[in-house]
């Protein structure tokens, strides 16, 4: 056998018994003819000690080692004189009696150890050795965990685990679809899925009335930390559920999970509708760590003669205790941080609420004294606070504001290591309008239910009221972060028909696209509804990472490119022939 132990299960209890260990050589240390070598496997650590008393053959052996050669080392467990005592196995040491090479290796490109010398780009190109790291080992352990929680969370709760199709059929709505030529189809394409919604809705039609899926899907959309272009979900849906049956069914997921893989206990998941969230917050994921609430000042600010205040539909800001020490250079870097394109604010109002009991702001000359403390009062801001103040089109100050908020907790580290807020965002807006395009479009798909009260209003043709029309729909945020998205869904095929009505499909089109599921919905299909974990993007949250890219063995870089085999890559002229795609001759 090639090991009795792993490289992190020696103990002192060990001593003195005879094993033999496989693994990668992590370092080796020479001193004269004593040699210590580090043999690494995803466990652990072990050192390795080759002296004079091992025998000339061993520390010509010995000597020839490199790092990351894979070697069998066996020999006697013994107590080190010098403890390690950051490492599991730092008690204790092999002699070796006999070492052999399994198989030479080059000198890798970069340092595989927890803080690696190598960029990104040449990491990604040899991800095979970036993933001997410990960190990324860690978090594919983490990963791995969190699936074998949730199968056995969902399994023991009746939910039965069904495979869906991965060659479907393009839709419109949504991202662009990654699409596949048929050879036996010459001219029609599959696509791959961007989710299993609609086989998720037949399995209800079909009976089987708790479904999950730990699925692959695929987006074709432009990249960042958080995105890929395939991806894993959580996929889950029920039959004869409310929303308020799918928020508590899923917040006893998400405790099992934070519980049983973090030994995490969650507070409470409190609901906020999606108007509120705005409102309050500049974002339909607010990040409920910290206060720094969105403040209305219109009436506070207007009248004054400041044409930039008078002329705005809405002026509004923060209020952050303890920062009126910020200096004027703090400020104005604060200041062309807002105006980034990425933000987009015309500029930023300050008002510091000074120890004196005055105020001090960038716009002295239009307020005075009394006019700040009415600033500071409508904020309850205090002795040593900062007030922080953007105006314009209302939607797009409290976006500004919601970034701001964030950026200015990141400054100030108000946000604590470990500690997690869930948070249920609810009642979201069935639709929303596209000006370029001059179209409805669903604000998360074409199949989402208004709510009960407000169905009757879908036939209406009054733009503000479809517009203000609200949804069955429910967004799972922790500490800023879309973690999970769902809704209860039409199972009527008037109302779904009265929807793809209101999102611009002609009748031929929507029966072209999806008539099988309206069709379905025409055999007795029962009141679902469902849920979708991002997998990857849970993981990250939950280990406090933004990067979903490290939960991912083997991801795609910001262009989409695995480099590591350098795909996508082209293929030969036979192959698109034989798909259609190309002319003979």
């Amino acid at each position: 056998m090639y090991r009795t132990h792993t490289c992190g299960q020696l103990r002192l209890t060990d001593a003195g018994h005879d094993v033999t260990l496989a693994g990668w050589v992590q370092s080796k240390r020479q001193f004269g003819s004593l040699i210590f070598l580090d043999v690494r496997d995803r466990y652990g650590i072990t050192q390795v000690v080759v002296d004079p008393d091992s025998g000339a053959d061993m520390q010509k052996i010995a000597d020839s080692l490199g790092r990351e050669f894979v070697i069998q080392a066996s020999g006697a467990v013994r107590e080190r004189e010098s403890k390690n005592a950051d490492r599991a196995t730092g008690d204790v040491e092999v002699f070796a009696k006999a070492i052999t090479i399994l198989n030479a290796a080059k000198t890798p490109p970069f340092t595989i150890e927890d803080e690696s010398d190598g960029g990104e780009d040449i990491r990604m190109q040899y991800r095979y050795l970036d993933l001997r790291r410990g960190p990324l080992q860690d978090a594919i352990i983490f990963r791995s965990k969190m699936a074998q929680a949730v199968r056995a969370h969902l399994s023991e709760n009746g939910f039965l685990e069904v495979e869906t199709p991965v060659l479907i059929k393009s839709t419109p709505e949504g991202a662009r679809d990654f699409v596949v030529p048929s050879r036996m189809n010459p001219g029609n394409f599959y696509a791959l899925p961007q989710s299993p919604q609609t086989f998720k809705q037949l399995l209800m039609v079909s009976g089987y009335d708790k479904y999950f899926q730990i699925v692959k899907c695929f987006r074709d959309e432009d990249l960042r930390a958080d995105r890929q272009p395939e991806f894993t979900q959580i996929d889950c849906e029920m039959a004869f559920v409310e929303q308020e049956d799918i928020l508590n069914t899923f917040e006893g997921l998400t405790r099992h999970l934070f519980n049983s893989v973090l030994d995490v206990e969650l507070g409470d998941f409190p609901r906020m509708h999606y108007d509120e969230a705005m409102r309050r917050f500049g974002s339909d994921k607010p990040d409920m760590r910290f206060g720094l609430e969105i403040i209305d000042f219109n009436a506070e600010a207007k009248g004054k003669g400041f044409k930039i205040f008078d002329e705005a539909p809405l002026v509004a800001g923060i209020s952050v205790p303890g920062a009126a020490a910020y200096t004027r250079k703090q400020l104005d870097k604060l200041t062309e941080w807002v105006k980034r394109p990425q933000i987009g604010a015309k500029g930023m109002v300050y008002v510091k609420c000074n120890e004196d009991g005055s105020f001090k702001s960038s716009v002295d000359k239009f307020y005075d004294q009394d006019a700040l403390t009415a600033f500071a009062k409508t904020a309850d801001a205090k002795t040593g606070d900062l007030v922080l103040i953007l105006s314009g089109e209302v939607d797009k100050v409290r976006k500004q504001l919601g970034e701001l908020r964030l950026e200015i907790a990141k400054q100030l580290d108000l946000v604590k290591p470990g500690d997690f807020k869930p948070l249920w965002v609810i009642d979201f807006p069935l639709l929303e309008w596209d000006e370029d395009g001059g179209r409805f479009h669903a604000m998360h798909h074409p199949f989402t239910s208004p709510k009960p009260s407000e169905r009757h209003l879908m036939d209406s043709t009054d733009h503000e009221v479809l517009k203000n029309l609200k949804a069955d729909a429910y967004d799972l945020v922790i500490n800023g972060s879309e973690i999970g998205g769902g809704s209860i869904r039409i199972h009527d095929r008037a109302l779904q028909s009265r929807n793809f009505d209101l999102l611009g499909f002609s009748k031929e089109e929507a029966e072209a696209q999806f008539g099988f599921l309206m069709g379905a919905f025409e055999y007795g299909a029962p009141p679902h509804g469902g849920i979708a974990f991002g997998f990857d993007r849970l993981c990250a949250v939950m280990q406090g990472k933004t990067s979903i890219r490290d939960y991912i063995a083997f991801p795609k870089n910001n262009q989409g490119r695995d480099v590591m085999i350098d795909a996508p890559d082209t293929v030969s002229e036979e192959q698109l022939m034989e798909l259609g795609l190309k002319l003979r001759g």
